[in-house]
Parts: C-alpha cells; sequence; structure tokens
C-alpha cells in the first residue's frame, strides 16, 4: 500500500468517514473512492465514472464491512472497504435499553446511553458503556452522529425523546428508531411536523421500532430492534 494512500485512510478514520481502497491486481494501480451518501455530487461522478459493476461493489463492501473482487474486462480489481467503528445512542435508561446496550456491545457498537435523569443511568444497570447525563439535545450534538451512527430513542417521555429525534434526523446517521405505539407515533410525528421538519425526515423514523416479532418481554423488544438496526446497516431494511 502507498504511503499516501495509507495517510488518506488514516485521515479518512479520523474524519470517521467511511472510503474504499481499489486495487488492480495486475497493474498495481491503487485509488481511494468514497461511497454514496455524503450529499457531494463529485463522489456520484467519481462513482458513475467507476462503471456500474465496479460503483455497485463500492456500495456494497462499505454495506457488508468486507471486502471482495470483482472480475471486469479491465483485469481483477480487490475492493476493501475502511469503515469507522459503528456507533449507537440510547436516549433513555430503560430496561430495554439494558438489553440493547449487552446487544449493541455484542455486535460491535460502541454504546452511549443518554439520560438526564440520574437515576437511571447507573454503572450497575450500564457496565461498559459511555453514560451522559446532558439532555440529549446537547448529548447527541456532543454525539455527532454520522453514517455509521444509529440512534434510538426509548424514554417515552416526549420533553427527552423528541429533542433527540431533531438532532438525529437532522443528521445522516443510517437508523433512526422510536419507541411507542402506532398512536404514540403519529402524535409525534404531527409535533415533529409542527417544528419544522419535512415529511422526508420524518419518514426515516422507524417506529414502532424493532421489528414486528410480537415480542413481549424488554429483552425480546431488544432483540427486535437490533435485528431491524442491522437490517438496515446491511441494506435489508
Amino acid at each position: 500500500m502507498r504511503r499516501d494512500v495509507l495517510e488518506a485512510i488514516v485521515a479518512a478514520r479520523a474524519g470517521r468517514r467511511p472510503i474504499v481502497r481499489l486495487l488492480w491486481l495486475e497493474t498495481g494501480e491503487e485509488r481511494l473512492v468514497e461511497p454514496l451518501g455524503t450529499g457531494s455530487a463529485s463522489v456520484e461522478a467519481e462513482l458513475a465514472g467507476l462503471g456500474s459493476e465496479l460503483a455497485s461493489a463500492v456500495e456494497r463492501a462499505v454495506r457488508r464491512d468486507r471486502a471482495e473482487r470483482v472480475e471486469l474486462e479491465a483485469g481483477t480489481v480487490f475492493v476493501q472497504p475502511f469503515n469507522p467503528p459503528l456507533r449507537l445512542a440510547i436516549i433513555g435508561g430503560v430496561h430495554i435499553a439494558q438489553h440493547l446496550a449487552r446487544l449493541a456491545l455484542d455486535l460491535g457498537y460502541a454504546v452511549t446511553l443518554i439520560d438526564p435523569r440520574r437515576g437511571f443511568l447507573t454503572e450497575a444497570r450500564f457496565p461498559g458503556v459511555e453514560r451522559s447525563h446532558l439532555w440529549p439535545d446537547e448529548a447527541l450534538k456532543a454525539f455527532a452522529p454520522d453514517a455509521r451512527s444509529a440512534v434510538v430513542t426509548l424514554s417515552h417521555d416526549a420533553k427527552i425523546d423528541e429533542p433527540a429525534l431533531e438532532i438525529a434526523l437532522d443528521s445522516p446517521c443510517f437508523y433512526v428508531g422510536a419507541l411507542g405505539s402506532q398512536r404514540t407515533q403519529a402524535r409525534r410525528r404531527d409535533r415533529l411536523r409542527e417544528r419544522g421538519l419535512s415529511k422526508e425526515a420524518l419518514a426515516r423514523i422507524h417506529g414502532p421500532v424493532g421489528l414486528d416479532l410480537d415480542a413481549q418481554s424488554p429483552a425480546e423488544i431488544a432483540l427486535s430492534i437490533a435485528a431491524q438496526i442491522t437490517g438496515v446497516l446491511r441494506g435489508q431494511g
């Protein structure tokens, strides 16, 4: 790997930006490209210039966190993604959050629990995760959700969940989920719409949160949420 390529990969990781290394095996040519999702017209143009097969491989490699070889007429290209670590922000230190935090850690996420109610967030209840007692809007601004981040609101308290949703929906995070029944979701969307959120932004909310597994216990609900997050991350949700 060329030094300049390595330095660019390190810089992208420091900036929490996914980047993909393309290596033409026959010639040794190296090239770095960014995946879609940056909102940049230049990125879209660059990917289009690679051709549909290679551009699709770039997106697939980032989504799957897995390198692959692509056989082209011009030769074989090794497509190697370098993704920032996955992160999950959970709003509300409730029972579901305890199970979800453990599942997320096992899935490789760095987990941050956010709840201004100090009694909810303790080391005993949430071992091994970062905890923030700031109000969710402040905490999420510090968290800075990016394309490798998921945000889930579980407090069932509008004054805690909704400021967090506003920040999350204004970010490029790949998943936004909110606990609550269909009626609760409808009322929440109405309030967020009154605050100026667009129809497109509100459509990003997965709510009721989680896959429809007829989950009954906090552990089962957490499992349904983790499964839905995984599906969205891998392009299946």
